[in-house]
């Protein structure tokens, strides 16, 4: 996600989720912010998804 290579798509189905909106959610869950945000600012919120790694 933030390399940015890869699709959120694409990443999904390399992790075995079911869907993308699966893998938003599990993100924003365990991570505390969404994807969205995350690609905006990743060093900001790196901290927050090292758990979600």
């Amino acid at each position: 996600i933030q390399e940015g290579e890869l699709t959120l798509s694409e990443i999904a189905f390399m992790m075995g989720y079911s869907s993308v909106q699966y893998l938003s959610t599990q993100f924003k869950n365990i991570a505390g912010v969404s994807v969205t945000d995350f690609k905006k600012d990743p060093v900001r919120y790196r901290k927050s998804i090292d758990k979600f790694l």
